[in-house]
């Protein structure tokens, strides 16, 4: 994902703030007080959830982002200011509530199930002083930013008067305003550019039963007809998303085994956020964001997808694919992660033949994942003479990575891939058995060198002889 590798948005949050807090046991008796099961704890846990989750799915994504909010002033707020300024995230936004009480939503959990749920939080909404301080402060730095998500989880702090602040202070500035809805009336957040309900929260919504394609557009139109919104969009679980803009585009869901589905709507909307101040379109945008959302359902409790993360499950669903030497560390480091054994091999690879294929594959059957080394142009020309190569760099790479054997290829310009080889660790180098007793470059960095075996009679320079007569 070379546009999300160190971009430059910026975003900023609006919404209700809260900690996820959890404690981690087991259960083996009742207890001989009440029918009850008696929990052993063992650890104890806390995240930023919430607005605060959004904010997580923004840093993973190496944008920027400002966060403006209320709390309470009490010890869970402080907790709350502590964990985002250890994100390194900016917290003059954040206004201290006397007598608010910061949500935190505790969890017990014991032998991978949640057991019960306790919350502690206020849900009044803030007083007219508190939201004028909002209002200032937004309109001081809301300039610097290319796109506004509104979390809103029904706790207070987007009152409808505050929204329609951000709403027309945004359309001012022509940045776009991205929704996470709550509840049944959707009028605070008419003239947003988009809103992100589910099927069951558009049902609820719009008073129209989603049951076919028919209602579904019935549904997707009233939301943006009745809300002034650019654009219409539904999420739709495991049958992707649905866009209503000029026309209904559906996005299918990326096929994965649902582990929880917990966050992936903040994770649709930081996503869809961050793409939208990228300035891609929203096509590409819903795109990028439901894969963000199949990497974070594959994952317990809530979670966040890195560029890393999208990237190696992209090249996952739709085959293999050529990156960059700079993407190549962080996917790694992925896979690795995933138990994933990674074989490195290089080469020119100039006029494709069977021995090639044969090589290739037989590099790929000694591992998970196969990583290909490709000389570049330079590189060629170099090693072979100015005649070479024949086919160019990416034609080359375009070519191998339509291969089922090559999971990625990455162009190297100098004479060995020696400092590509630093950056990916394979766990198994490849080399053809022609270097039976040679040093190969790499091999002190590579866990293991396997030699292959070669293809009798089959050769580019014998190619090349055949073809001039």
């Amino acid at each position: 994902m070379k546009l999300l590798k160190h971009n430059n948005a910026k975003i900023l949050v609006v919404g209700d703030l809260m900690i996820d807090h959890y404690l981690w046991g087991s259960t083996d008796r009742i207890s001989p007080e009440a029918p009850v099961p008696v929990v052993d704890i063992k650890k104890e846990t806390t995240v930023l959830g919430g607005a605060g989750n959004v904010i997580n799915n923004i840093l993973a994504l190496e944008a920027k982002v400002s966060v403006v909010s209320a709390i309470g002033d009490d010890e869970n707020g402080l907790e709350l200011k502590s964990m985002l300024a250890h994100q390194k995230v900016n917290i003059d936004g954040i206004f201290e509530v006397p007598h608010r009480h910061t949500s935190k939503k505790t969890r017990i959990i014991a032998t991978h199930q949640q057991m019960i749920r306790f919350d502690k939080e206020s849900k009044d909404e803030i007083s007219a002083d508190i939201e004028s301080k909002i209002k200032n402060h937004i309109s001081k730095i809301l300039p610097e930013h290319q796109a506004v998500l509104l979390s809103d989880y029904s706790k207070g702090v987007l009152t409808d008067s505050l929204t329609q602040y951000i709403i027309g202070e945004a359309r001012k500035n022509s940045i776009p305003v991205l929704v996470d809805p709550k509840g049944k009336d959707y009028s605070k957040y008419t003239g947003a550019t988009l809103l992100t309900p589910n099927k069951k929260e558009a049902e609820l919504a719009t008073d129209i039963k989603i049951v076919d394609e028919e209602s579904l557009y019935e549904a997707g139109y009233k939301l943006k007809n009745s809300f002034n919104l650019d654009i219409s969009m539904i999420t739709l679980s495991e049958d992707g998303i649905a866009i209503f803009d000029e026309n209904v585009t559906k996005v299918r869901a990326k096929a994965r085994e649902v582990y929880d589905v917990t966050g992936a709507g903040d994770t649709v909307l930081a996503t869809l956020g961050v793409a939208l101040a990228l300035k891609m379109g929203i096509l590409e945008a819903v795109k990028l964001a439901n894969t963000a959302a199949a990497v974070v359902v594959g994952k317990l409790g809530s979670a966040t997808a890195t560029p890393e993360e999208i990237s190696v499950y992209s090249q996952n669903i739709s085959g293999s694919g050529v990156i960059s030497k700079e993407e190549i560390r962080g996917i790694v480091s992925v896979l690795k992660e995933q138990g994933k054994k990674v074989v490195f091999t290089n080469g020119c690879f100039d006029i494709l033949h069977r021995g090639h294929v044969d090589y290739l594959q037989k590099s790929r059957n000694q591992g998970d994942v196969l990583v290909l080394g490709l000389n570049s142009d330079a590189s060629v020309k170099r090693l072979k003479g100015e005649e070479r190569p024949i086919n160019n760099q990416d034609d080359r790479a375009f070519v191998l990575s339509g291969l089922t054997a090559v999971d990625y290829v990455v162009v190297f310009d100098e004479d060995t891939p020696y400092d590509l080889i630093k950056e990916v660790e394979p766990d198994i180098l490849t080399k053809g058995a022609d270097y039976q007793g040679k040093e190969v470059v790499g091999s002190d960095i590579a866990k293991e060198v396997r030699l292959i075996e070669f293809t009798d009679g089959c050769s580019t320079t014998n190619l090349v002889n055949k073809i001039k007569g």
